[in-house]
């Protein structure tokens, strides 16, 4: 099993990618509505997303008066019984914000 940690400029840029290397594939729904899918040895996909570093701060009322503070970049775990070349969106934290249970 291979576990994977990605890190991408933007989710489209993401799904492009995974798409690409069909880590994801594209069906239609009943309703022909295009979804993806997990592809060939793909066993899970987790979009983890902007992973905060400092939380924002805010009012009573949700109004920001502080912006939180993101790390660069868009974040996926990917877990395949498949060797795939993520090239240099593959990352090796030192702290993960997300694991697989058991690997």
């Amino acid at each position: 099993m291979e576990i994977y940690k990605l890190n991408y400029k933007d989710k489209k840029t993401a799904i492009t990618d995974l798409l690409d290397k069909e880590v994801y594939v594209e069906v239609k729904d009943l309703n022909d509505e295009p979804q993806l899918t997990y592809g060939k040895g793909t066993q899970a996909v987790v979009e983890i997303g902007k992973i905060v570093l400092e939380n924002g701060i805010y009012d009573a009322d949700f109004n920001e008066v502080i912006a939180p503070v993101f790390a660069n970049g868009y974040k996926y775990d990917v877990m395949s019984v498949q060797d795939i070349d993520f090239g240099s969106n593959e990352v090796y934290p030192k702290n993960p914000k997300h694991t697989f249970a058991g690997y």
